[in-house]
Order: C-alpha cells, then structure tokens, then sequence
C-alpha cells in the first residue's frame, strides 16, 4: 500500500498534469473568444441603435446578473508552497476542526429545518438527503445539501459574494484547473470569511470530523492554503462516493 507521502506525491503530479491541460484549454478558449466577443459587440451595437431609434425611454436598472458571479477570464499563480500548515500560516488563515456529534450524519426530512451546525461555514451535521452535483455555483444551493457533498469526500470552496470580480475570476479560474471532487459557491450563511473550504473526514468513525479552513483577508497565497487543504482532505469523507 502507498505510504501517505506517495499518495500525495502522485496527487501533486496529477494536479500539475491537470493544471497543463487546463492552460492549453484556457488558450484555446480565449483565441476562440475574441472572435465571438466581435459578433456579440456588433449585435449589441445594433440592438442598441435599435432601441435608441424606437425611442424606448423606459430604460433599466442595469443590476449585476448571476452570470457575473463568476466571470471568466481570472488567472492564478503556481503553487510554491504544498504544505498545510505552511501554507495556511503564510496566507494569514486559519484551521479548525470540529467532531462530529451523535446522529451527524442522519439526513433531514424537513427543508425548512436548520440545523445547528458546530461551523460556519458548515464542516459536518444532519443534511438533506440528495447532494449537488460537483461543480461551480453563481446562486448559493441549499447549505443543507452542500454538507451531504462533504460526507461524499467533496471539497467546498466558499466565497464572498462581493469580492472584486477580479478575485472572483479567480477562484473561478483556481476551479478550472483541479474540479474533481470540487464545489465552488457563493457563501449564503453570512460567514465570517472572504474565503472558506470545508471537508469532512471518515476519522474516527462514524461521525468523523469537519475540517474549516477559513481566510479573513483573500490574498495570492490564499491560493497555495486552498490547495494544500484539498490535497489532505478531499476523497476522505465518513461515506466514500467516487
């Protein structure tokens, strides 16, 4: 059996893998963008001279759309630091864990119910039956349903909803370039980080222990903290789910 130091090495080695592909595709996709962005520009020229000729003065609020949540085009520095606790210390975040109690993990039948959780964001406790599917979120699912992803060995990458757009594409882009096991979403519950990613470990069974990293202030090293986290916990939940 592969040591747990094996285990991370080859995790490190498939990410940078992944992070490669990741760059080729992202080149691909922005050479590709530019022809397109040519067409919507000329459409929207002509919509809008349109409008102004049909003297439409009803006008529009012009508010910020969910499709702006996680806008495209954000980059990320290559990770220096691999190390957990190094690289939570030089980021200026911080770790907690919290055991899990009896009947943590027993679902909920009522929607409506909240639960009262030991974290915030939450880490571990009861949940809803039926997870979401991997993936990055522009609306926040229901947090309920966000802890069953936990108990399946998911990493979920919570932020602040009004960071700059810019730090915002990214977190996007820090997505883009390892998803596997990964949810990003806008934080719903008011937590009191800019950034924050949740797990929940198998040990000691049955109930486990949930893992908060949590980031009061968003920086480039925030980056190196994020993946470390994910490198240690992901694929190690109370209930194992490829």
């Amino acid at each position: 059996m592969a040591s747990r130091k094996e285990q991370k090495e080859q995790l490190r080695r498939e990410r940078e893998e992944r992070e490669a592909a990741a760059r080729a595709a992202a080149r691909r996709k922005r050479l590709i963008g530019y022809a397109a962005g040519a067409a919507v520009v000329i459409l929207a020229l002509a919509v809008a001279g349109f409008v102004l000729m049909s003297g439409d003065d009803e006008g529009g609020g012009g508010s910020e759309g969910a499709a702006d949540v996680l806008p495209d085009g954000g980059e990320v520095p290559a990770q220096e630091v691999t190390d957990l606790q190094e690289a939570v210390e030089a980021a200026g975040c911080e770790l907690e864990s919290f055991p899990g109690k009896e009947g943590s993990r027993d679902h909920i039948t009522d929607p409506n119910e909240v639960p009262d959780y030991s974290s915030n964001p939450p880490s571990e406790g009861r949940h809803l039956d039926q997870p979401v599917p991997d993936g990055s979120y522009e609306e926040a699912p229901d947090a309920k349903q966000l802890v069953h992803n936990l108990e399946h060995g998911r990493i979920v990458v919570w932020f602040k909803k009004d960071l700059p757009a810019e730090q915002r594409a990214n977190l996007k882009a820090l997505f883009d370039e390892d998803p596997y096991q990964i949810v990003l979403v806008p934080n719903a519950t008011n937590m009191p980080y800019q950034v924050a990613v949740t797990a929940w470990n198998r040990d000691p069974e049955p109930e486990g222990t949930g893992r908060l990293l949590g980031c009061d202030a968003y920086n480039e090293k925030t980056f190196d903290a994020i993946r470390a986290f994910k490198d240690e916990h992901r694929s190690n939940g109370p209930e194992a789910i490829p």
